[in-house]
């Protein structure tokens, strides 16, 4: 009888086989091979075949297995490698194209340092919701992915221009995990104010060498790789704190326009519909720039015009360009996916938003960190991250979001105006903000909210949508598979109800930003638990809003319950450090079901609580204390202002602030006892 062990198999095979090719099996799985193989060759020696029939069989065998393992290793997966560094654009955007042929279910880098250009990147325009609408260049076009892994193993992707690293579009199950982002050069620009002069109105900035700039027609330029801009948004940074100048509302915006004296039949331009006074064309409409700045020496220019008080010493002045073309580079851009992750992902910068979700279910971010990086003051120019029509989950846990210009988050849906009722089952809609444009409301069979903002903020009628005709990016047709009810009328707005999610915000850390902690307007359900908030506005605003960006949705099921909050509302605004509002002069309930319950308030000023419209709201075991780290702005405030609010409960909660009244309600409401 034959005897054969596994060694002298695996000797068997290197006689049969050239190394090289033996290579191309996982080497993870070739013990298993073998093992299988040993078995059959063991059957065949006790049925008596010969070395050769053996021999020719093993071969068949390895030769499939082979093949079958090469195949599936050469075609899932992409490793790069540090090869690529100069520009991995090419390389990578090749890869992502062949996957309809080629499948591809992970990309992986070795450590490293990568920089993507983008004059070999993938062109698309796009309509990005809360930015400009631009025509852009990524070297990772996500389209139509499904169950994709994306791994940097702890490299950092370095970007250069109008680029979006991260394009995500209407796919399913995506992770991104072990990378972090970051550009070559800033959106923004930032100088250190080194003298000024409150009796001539002037005041000097220092500009260092990561920020050239030119001066044209009396007007500062900051050019960049592939971008440039103006002065536009400024807002003052404290170096010390590394966090929005205390006050800084009395000294930023740095004025640069007033009215302008010479028009000429203006007011005669006829527009049949509605336009946005807010967008490019008209924002400019008789304003003139005041602001003149020279330039004293190299890196040194002075500033004259200035209407508001000139900046403190040693403050560092940064300044992003104009709102209406300051947006254009997210750093991730999710939409129409279902099921995305970001694990152990920091960015550093981005010429727009963090990450931008729309229309997306089931987005989970675990260690997503939006953080600056060499020296700057300023991390993302817009929010760290935003979410716009999502659902199923969004989880926010483990994260860092410091020093963004703008929300570490906002969730939302959105609003669209009725321009036309065009038959019983179809309506005309437009967008109401010009950075909404393209925004699609919903997919067949979403549920829609008709709803009138004098009546209720609540829908007064819910349809089902049997299509969306796009007829361009601000006008939209929607028919429904329902009758339109006979009151429905031009200027009631819609809403999709579907398209909200169950939010988690949990264990992150949100600081040293301009704006708000958390905008919230989520009808679900929404818990906000185990945060620390340091922000430079509100800590937590839950708005109804549509009069400027529409953005839907009026707060229920929501509890915010043991976070830390340190001197919000520290940029001189008259407002509370949780604060519900709605931008409609009426007394109608928009919040339901609120618990503020168990957090830590260590606050310089008076004004913790701010509610409006609620109703069911139970403050308990919360502590509230007077930090003295700045001066009071607002010492006649209350602690707690209520109004158009009720079964408004107070429990167990321990005020030692400062303030002489805790509780002020309207005039029209019971008196409320804190407790």
């Amino acid at each position: 009888m034959l005897r054969i062990s596994y060694n002298s198999t695996f000797f068997l095979l290197l006689n049969t086989f050239d190394v090289r090719f033996c290579i191309a099996i996982d080497l993870k799985k070739i013990n298993f091979v073998f093992q299988s193989i040993l078995n059959m060759i063991i059957f065949m020696s006790k049925n008596q075949m010969s070395i050769k029939a053996i021999r020719l069989t093993f071969l068949a065998v390895l030769c499939s297995v082979a093949i079958s393992f090469g195949q599936s290793n050469v075609s899932s997966t992409a490793i790069f490698t540090k090869s690529i560094v100069d520009d991995a654009t090419p390389a990578v955007l090749k890869r992502i194209l062949l996957a309809d042929k080629e499948p591809l279910s992970k990309i992986s880098f070795e450590k490293g340092i990568y920089h993507f250009y983008p004059d070999k990147g993938l062109e698309k325009f796009c309509y990005i919701s809360n930015h400009d609408d631009v025509m852009v260049r990524t070297a990772f076009p996500i389209f139509n992915f499904k169950n994709l892994t994306i791994d940097g193993q702890g490299s950092t992707f370095v970007f250069h221009g109008r680029m979006i690293p991260f394009l995500i579009d209407h796919s399913t199950n995506i992770s991104i995990k072990n990378v972090t982002v970051d550009w070559a050069m800033a959106f923004h620009s930032e100088g250190l104010v080194v003298a000024r002069d409150e009796k001539k109105k002037t005041f000097d900035l220092q500009i260092s060498d990561d920020y050239p700039y030119e001066i044209r027609n009396g007007q500062i330029v900051f050019v960049k790789e592939y971008y440039e801009h103006t002065l536009g948004q400024t807002i003052l940074y404290d170096p010390i704190r590394k966090a929005i100048a205390f006050d800084t509302e009395s000294y930023t915006n740095i004025s640069n326009g007033k009215k302008n004296a010479v028009q000429n039949n203006i007011k005669s331009i006829y527009y049949k519909y509605k336009i946005d006074h807010r967008s490019k064309s008209q924002k400019v409409l008789g304003v003139q720039n005041t602001l003149k700045v020279e330039q004293l020496k190299p890196g040194l220019v002075r500033f004259y015009g200035h209407r508001k008080k000139m900046p403190p010493l040693g403050m560092v002045l940064t300044s992003k360009g104009d709102q209406s073309i300051n947006r254009l580079a997210p750093a991730f851009r999710v939409t129409h996916t279902s099921g995305f992750n970001a694990n152990n992902v920091t960015v550093h910068h981005a010429g727009g938003m963090g990450l931008i979700a729309e229309n997306s279910a089931d987005l989970i971010l675990d260690g997503f960190h939006v953080k600056p990086s060499k020296g700057r003051m300023v991390s993302t120019s817009a929010d760290a991250t935003h979410f716009v029509g999502c659902r199923g989950k969004v989880e926010l846990k483990n994260c860092t979001f410091n020093n963004q210009l703008d929300d570490a988050t906002n969730v939302h849906g959105t609003y669209q105006e009725v321009v036309d009722v065009l038959d019983e089952y179809t309506l005309g809609v437009r967008m109401g903000h010009s950075q909404q444009q393209g925004f699609q409301i919903g997919d067949t069979e979403d549920t829609i909210g008709l709803v009138r903002l004098s009546d209720s903020f609540f829908s007064y009628r819910k349809l089902t949508i049997k299509s969306v005709q796009k007829i361009n990016g601000r006008y939209h047709i929607i028919t429904f598979n329902e009758k339109l009810p006979s009151k429905v009328k031009a200027g009631d707005l819609i809403e999709n109800l579907d398209a909200y999610p169950d939010l988690l915000v949990e264990n992150c850390v949100i600081s040293n930003n301009r704006a708000r902690g958390l905008l919230i307007s989520n009808p679900k359900s929404t818990i906000i638990r185990n945060n620390y908030f340091h922000t430079e506005m509100e800590a937590i605003l839950i708005p109804v809003e549509s009069g400027h960006w529409f953005e839907s949705g009026n707060a229920a099921n929501l509890t915010i319950s043991n976070n830390t909050f340190q001197d919000c509302q520290h940029s001189g605004f008259d407002r509370g450090v949780i604060r519900f509002v709605t931008d409609d002069d009426n007394e109608n309930i928009a919040f339901k079901n609120v618990e503020i319950s168990n957090n830590t308030f260590h606050q310089f000023d008076n004004l913790i609580l701010e509610i409006a419209n609620t109703d069911g709201l139970v403050i308990k075991g919360n502590k509230i204390t007077n930090s003295g780290t700045f001066p009071m702005l607002f010492s006649n405030n209350p602690a707690i202002k209520i109004k158009s609010s009720k079964n408004v409960v107070f429990k167990k909660n321990k005020y030692k602030g400062k303030a002489n009244t805790i509780i002020e309600t309207a005039s029209d409401m019971e008196k409320i006892k804190f407790k």
